[in-house]
């Protein structure tokens, strides 16, 4: 088990092996938002002093971001940093606010799992039908490789979290 434990009002303990995989595709977030920060910084520089912009430096921060958030999403959920509005359950038992956890986790995991079935879909026709950036004709498709991953990534770590939530209220 991780002993990752965060300032949430209701942590649960991941195994390792989850919680390092969700702190890895963070990381790969993170530094797709480096290296978009970087060509971003280049292009406007480019652009201030001659004149011209990195070509197609909007499509490359539109991939990355897109890439960026899916990565952040498991490690957001295994750290318990999605917003949580407690104002009617802050007095609850911790039995009552596990267990509403689990509930929450059971619909995000529904959702997660919803939208990672589509990406596949979404993806493996973008590839058919060879679809492409505009002006750097980079086959959209490629940030699939990554995203559903990270999407299968987020459907295991949200039913780990519904899994241990609903230990705890059981406890």
């Amino acid at each position: 088990m991780s002993e990752d434990l965060t300032e949430h009002a209701h942590p649960v303990l991941l195994p390792g092996w989850l919680a390092a995989l969700c702190r890895g595709f963070a990381g790969i977030g993170g530094l797709v938002l480096l290296a978009m920060m970087l060509m971003t910084v280049i292009s406007v520089t480019r652009r201030t002093l001659l004149g011209a912009p990195i070509p197609g430096d909007f499509e490359l921060v539109e991939i990355g971001s897109a890439i960026a958030i899916f990565c952040f999403l498991p490690w957001c959920q295994s750290t318990g940093g999605n917003v949580l509005v407690d104002f009617f359950t802050q007095r609850a038992a911790p039995r009552t606010n596990h267990l509403l956890e689990a509930v929450g986790d059971l619909l995000y995991l529904l959702i997660a799992a919803l939208l990672m079935w589509r990406m596949v879909h979404g993806g493996m026709e973008m590839r058919e039908y060879g679809e492409q950036s505009m002006v750097l004709r980079i086959p959209v498709w490629w940030s699939f490789l990554i995203i559903i991953p990270a999407m299968a990534l987020l459907v295991a770590t949200c039913a780990a979290t519904m899994i241990g939530h609903l230990r705890k209220a059981r406890a």
